[in-house]
This record gives structure tokens, C-alpha cells and sequence, in this order.
């Protein structure tokens, strides 16, 4: 009777701290919630707060001191801004031609790419050495391009989209070929016991399954594109971005010079995005699993 006396009297002490405990690993939860949360917040907006630092840091003149700079060897973003006030006529034209070379290099480059790779495809065996000749025109430098764009097809247009599209083509064609040959041989198998042509088989398995690899290589290329139009411009042109900035550096007209390159990277930007939210759209399942 003593014990079981002793063990009533126990149970609400005993109840009562395992409540505190309870109590106690809730709010501590929370707190790590909270935390995190918190934490997560801070992480995203820290590349926004690094740029503000950056520019403010340029604006006040804080490179300049590091690197003992000159306002005129390096610009404060204050006169580039005021820069593409003045020229803002100029630099519109400009970015629109600079900007149909780089679109339509990308575009020919990446489809030449695209289809060298199905081809190569279908034939293995000789197809992979195609792509490793393909592949080897990477290491064509765009000094050696360029004259060669120019005779062929002429300063204008058409020889900087010439440069860009051979530039493009070898990321896209190596890129692909990888993609579709990248298939399990049980998949394979399993289309095969379903009598599948080889035109099922490459659109209901081999191209979706090197869509990743292709989107991929789009990203490359739009940034490739835009290097090989602007530096393409500095040998043979009479108008572009490119043309502009180097016609600039030789007059040492700084402000407009780095104009040109904050609108070069902000058109960088923008293309990089607008595959990015066609990767997206396109391929919704593998931009989640990353």
C-alpha cells in the first residue's frame, strides 16, 4: 500500500516534468526553425547586398584606392551612367546590330551542332569520330577566324555570325552526342520488345533523355556567342558594341568604353535568362531533381 501511495504521489511530478521537457524541445524546435528560416533568408538576399556593396564601393572610389587607379582609367559608375545618357541613340543601334550577330550565330551554330550529332548518332561507330573533328574547332583561335570570316563572307553582318556559329557548333554537336548516347541498355532493351522504329526511339527516348545535355549547351554557347560577336567587332567592323569599345579605348574615351561592357553584360544576362526559363519550361523534372 506504501508503494502504491508513493507512486500516485510521484505521477504528478513526474507528468509534470516530462510536460516541461515537451514544452522545452517544442520551443527549441521552433527556435531552430526559426534559425534556419532566418538563415535562408539572409543566403538569398546576400548576393544582392554583395552587389550593392560592389557598386557603392566603385561609386566612392574604393577601387581606386586599392589598386591606385585613376577616375580616368577607371570610370565611377556615375559616368558610365551619365555616358549612356549622351550616347543613348548610338548605343541602341549598336546593341541591336551587335545583338542580330549574336542570336543568329547562336542559332546556326547550335542547330549545325544539333544535327551533326544526330547523325552522328546513327551511325556510331564513324559518327564519333566526326564529332571529335567537330570538337577540334574549338581550338581555332578568333584572331586566325576572322580574316578567314571576312574573306569569305565579307565585312559586314554575316562574317561575325560566321564566327559565332563555328564557335557554337562543336559545344552543341559534342554535348548532344553524349545525351543521346547516354541511354541504359535496359531502356533500351524494353523499346526494342516493343517493336519501336528507330524515329520512336529516338523521340520518345534518346532526345528526351539528352535534353539536359542539350540545354546545357545552349547555356555555354549564348555566353561563347557573346565573346566571339564582340571580339569579332574588333578586328572587322564599322559598327557594334564591339567596334565602339575599341574605337573608344584608342581615344580614351573611358566612360563610353565601359558603357558598352555594362550593356554587353546586361544583354548577357538577359539571353543567359531567357534559357534558363526555356530549360524550365522545357524540362521541368530535371531542373527540380538538381
Amino acid at each position: 500500500m506504501k508503494e502504491v501511495l508513493l507512486k500516485k504521489d510521484q505521477s504528478p511530478l513526474s507528468s509534470h516534468s516530462n510536460d516541461e521537457s515537451a514544452s522545452f524541445g517544442t520551443l527549441s524546435n521552433g527556435g531552430v526553425i526559426r534559425s534556419t528560416t532566418l538563415f535562408k533568408q539572409i543566403s538569398k538576399s546576400f548576393p544582392y547586398l554583395f552587389g550593392l556593396f560592389f557598386i557603392l564601393a566603385w561609386q566612392f572610389k574604393g577601387f581606386h584606392y586599392l589598386f591606385r587607379l585613376e577616375r580616368y582609367q577607371l570610370p565611377i559608375p556615375s559616368d558610365i551612367v551619365r555616358s549612356i545618357s549622351d550616347n543613348g541613340e548610338i548605343l541602341l543601334i549598336y546593341t541591336l546590330y551587335t545583338g542580330i550577330e549574336i542570336v543568329g550565330g547562336f542559332l546556326i551554330g547550335s542547330l549545325l551542332g544539333w544535327l551533326a550529332a544526330v547523325a552522328a548518332s546513327y551511325r556510331p561507330q564513324a559518327g564519333a569520330g566526326g564529332i571529335t573533328i567537330l570538337a577540334s574547332m574549338n581550338a581555332i583561335p578568333i584572331v586566325a577566324l576572322a580574316p578567314i570570316m571576312n574573306n569569305w563572307l565579307g565585312d559586314g553582318v554575316a562574317s561575325r555570325i560566321g564566327i559565332v556559329s563555328v564557335m557554337t557548333m562543336a559545344t552543341m554537336a559534342v554535348s548532344t552526342y553524349k545525351g543521346l548516347q547516354s541511354i541504359e541498355s535496359t531502356y533500351l532493351e524494353l523499346m526494342t520488345s516493343y517493336a519501336a522504329s528507330r524515329g520512336q526511339l529516338f523521340l520518345k527516348l534518346r532526345l528526351p533523355k539528352a535534353l539536359p545535355a542539350i540545354f546545357s549547351a545552349l547555356k555555354i554557347n549564348m555566353s561563347t556567342s557573346i565573346i566571339g560577336a564582340i571580339v569579332g567587332e574588333f578586328f572587322i567592323a564599322s559598327r557594334g558594341l564591339g567596334y565602339l569599345l575599341s574605337d573608344q579605348i584608342r581615344l580614351a574615351n573611358m566612360p563610353l568604353a565601359w558603357a558598352c561592357i555594362v550593356i554587353t553584360a546586361i544583354a548577357g544576362i538577359f539571353l543567359y535568362t531567357i534559357i534558363q526559363l526555356l530549360e524550365r519550361t522545357c524540362i521541368p523534372w530535371s531542373v527540380t531533381r538538381r
